[in-house]
């Protein structure tokens, strides 16, 4: 049987990262850049990565990322690019920022580099391409033939940005062990399109216990000094790099699959994508019917790391039965519901976030 696993083809993490640009630039011999950004972000941090560029002496054309990716969005970034004849897009900016550089690319058959200024979620490595609509809501995904070609983790950028994008990084990360081991019990399919080989499992099983060790000091790091540390470069390792190779070559299940429910919720749909895996997680956790203490301490971690934990916690305090029945049917359409031992249909993954509701209530009193 033909397992595949996929990386991105260069990783380069560090303080500073981001003036490596240009070298790895002219080692590539791209001469025309574009690079995607927003608003925020070019006023923030813009400067960090176009000044090296300037000095260096490359031109590059600027994009303006308006916020949301959807395919609409996209066809029209890719209209600007075809002008500029350019030969490499580069990604700078947040998880969605990041997604269209990469439809960008698919458009054109062009190169592609990501630089994440937050570490919010494992896109940054990955082939794949999350669409929304305009009301904030997943409608598909697409897929590059091929994953970045550079991924830069600037740290120090990264420690700059608040807090709270940190903290969902390590929540979407997390749930990448239980994910990949429950896609290979129920002989699922990775990103790849084939089972999954034991090393994509090891990378997601030392993701989790690499968040266990370093997440809540990094955290700390994070929010009272703002500047990258050990526990920060370890914590980033796993939520951008092990993450991203986790979940693409060792598959998705409930966790991911119930953020399809969680974004057509009005309130929902307005959290960062770790917030609402984090919460997924448990709900996965009580769906594989894991021992309670098991549970627990993973709620306890989460409740640590400031992520939610209820329901209220993600804006949906007075979600109704039939509103978590919504929910739970959409979550049952996702592709990757079916890596799931004990299946679920609709009706038991209801029950199973109503179940994963009440003992998170019971944690935050």
């Amino acid at each position: 049987m033909i397992k595949t696993i996929g990386f991105p083809g260069r990783y380069l993490q560090g303080p500073d990262a981001v003036q490596h640009l240009p070298e790895l630039l002219k080692e590539f011999s791209f001469t025309k850049p574009i690079v995607l950004m927003d608003d925020l972000v070019r006023a923030s941090v813009g400067d960090l990565l176009l000044q090296p560029l300037s000095a260096a002496g490359i031109k590059t054309t600027l994009l303006r990322f308006a916020g949301e990716c959807t395919s609409e969005a996209i066809e029209q970034l890719a209209l600007e690019a075809e002008r500029t004849q350019a030969d490499v897009v580069i990604g700078y900016g947040g998880g969605k920022t990041i997604d269209a550089a990469k439809g960008i690319a698919k458009a054109h058959n062009l190169r592609l580099f990501i630089v994440p200024t937050i570490a919010s979620n494992d896109s940054p490595t990955s082939r794949l391409i999350v669409l929304y609509d305009d009301q904030h809501r997943v409608t598909r995904v697409d897929r590059l033939t091929r994953n970045p070609d550079v991924v830069l983790v600037d740290t120090a950028i990264i420690a700059r940005a608040p807090a709270r994008f940190f903290a969902a990084g390590l929540g979407d990360a997390l749930s990448k062990k239980f994910e990949a081991t429950q896609c290979h019990l129920a002989r699922g399919k990775n990103f790849f399109g084939t089972e999954s080989l034991a090393t994509a499992r090891l990378l997601a099983e030392r993701c989790y216990d690499t968040i266990i060790e370093f997440g809540l000091p990094a955290l700390k790091q994070i929010q009272d000094h703002g500047t990258p540390n050990e526990s920060v470069e370890r914590a980033v390792e796993a939520s951008v790099l092990l993450s991203g190779l986790g979940f693409e070559s060792g598959g998705l299940s409930l966790s991911h699959a119930l953020t399809r429910g969680f974004s057509a919720h009005p309130v929902m749909s307005t959290f960062l994508h770790g917030e609402t895996v984090a919460f997924g997680s448990i709900v996965q956790l009580v769906a594989e019917e894991r021992p309670q203490a098991e549970v627990q301490a993973h709620i306890d971690f989460c409740h640590s790391l400031g992520l939610p934990i209820t329901l209220a916690q993600l804006g949906a305090k007075n979600a109704t039965e039939a509103e978590i029945l919504q929910m739970a049917t959409l979550t049952a359409a996702a592709p990757y519901i079916g890596n799931l031992i004990p299946a679920a249909d609709a009706n038991r993954i209801a029950q199973c976030i109503n179940r994963a509701d009440a003992i998170g209530h019971a944690t935050a009193r």
